[in-house]
């Protein structure tokens, strides 16, 4: 039998694919297969996964557009594994993760969700030099809730009696069970971490190292913040009759947090007047990851209020002038 499956949901995503693929069957870990799901592509992705599957390791579905949630679902139903891991199919993993996963959890039998950092690649899949490094131990509800610590899809490795226990089947589709919400489009990952934290016994653990290349598009990221946030809320709205108690103490800081992070991502796209205003709500809500996280707050605030303040046309000019300065000294020191 198989022990690992590893699950790659593909939506049009002719150019990445490969080397996703590439990355997985590099894996070090002997005993696995790959399920690609492709997602109703209307490019070559199709194409591309069916090249794939002539390695004994790969197996294809193709389904119509269910979206991530629904991808997913479909690749844990054909799975063949007491472990499953996700890669979205425009990241990475290294070559040891897989190996990594399997051993922290056969070590440790409560753990059932093992994930690690990730590295941050631009669409050219260069390092940006950023990185996700999330807290790796005494991982509880509320810690989930306010800074979800697998930090994205592809970070995680998770058992499969984990699944199983969370699973269900919903009227809109009586014959297939599911795991992830397929009802989300955004907030699906948060919507079912919490789920499994706050129904079942099982724990939350990370491992060292930066073991995902997670990949950040450029552009475009304020304009989906408005849905983003609203995914967030419906997910509260849904997970609250699970534990009110647990709701109405951690949700205001958790909300600060959901909107500091979304200033962040108007702040990357050069959106000043969004990511201002979604420090001042972060602020609204709660102070406590100023307190908790004074430095990144900070941070945080000024990079907004200067943003919204000096606009992203001078900003932008600024920093290719200081740039600019600070290449031709370099230059002008090295000629001495």
């Amino acid at each position: 039998m198989t022990f690992a499956s590893i699950i790659v949901p593909a939506f049009n995503v002719q150019s990445t694919l490969n080397a996703t693929l590439t990355a997985l069957l590099d894996q070090t870990y002997a005993d696995y297969e790959i399920i690609i799901v492709d997602d109703g592509s209307t490019d070559t992705t199709a194409r591309l996964a069916d090249a794939a599957a002539r390695h004994d390791r790969v197996r294809v579905i193709h389904q119509a557009n269910r979206g991530l949630a629904g991808a997913r679902n479909s690749g844990i139903a054909a799975a063949r594994g007491e472990v499953i891991g996700f890669c979205d199919a425009d990241d990475l993993w290294m070559p040891e993760k897989l190996a990594r996963h399997v051993a922290h959890l056969d070590a440790n039998p409560a753990v059932g969700i093992s994930y690690s950092g990730s590295a941050l690649i631009d669409d050219a899949g260069r390092l940006t030099g950023l990185s996700q490094r999330p807290r790796l131990q005494e991982v509880d509800q509320s810690t989930i809730f306010k800074r979800n610590p697998i930090g994205n899809g592809s970070a995680l490795v998770v058992r499969r009696a984990v699944l199983d226990e969370i699973a269900y089947q919903p009227r809109r589709s009586p014959t297939r069970l599911w795991y992830f919400d397929e009802t989300f489009r955004q907030s699906e990952d948060i919507e079912c971490w919490l789920r499994i934290a706050l129904t079942t016994d099982w724990g939350f653990e990370g491992i060292e190292g930066l073991l995902t290349h997670y990949r950040v598009s450029a552009g475009g990221l304020s304009a989906a913040t408005d849905r983003q946030l609203a995914a967030w809320e419906r997910m509260v709205t849904k997970l609250t009759p699970l534990n009110p108690a647990f709701f109405a103490v951690n949700t205001p800081a958790a909300r600060a947090y959901q909107l500091r992070y979304l200033s962040r991502r108007a702040i990357s796209d050069l959106d000043g007047p969004r990511a201002f205003a979604l420090c001042r709500a972060s602020l609204a809500c709660s102070w406590l990851p100023l307190l908790e996280e004074t430095r990144k707050s900070c941070v945080t605030l000024a990079a907004a209020f200067a943003l919204n303040l000096i606009g992203a046309n001078r900003l932008v000019r600024l920093v290719s002038s200081v740039a600019r300065r600070r290449s031709r000294a370099g230059l002008a020191g090295a000629e001495q």
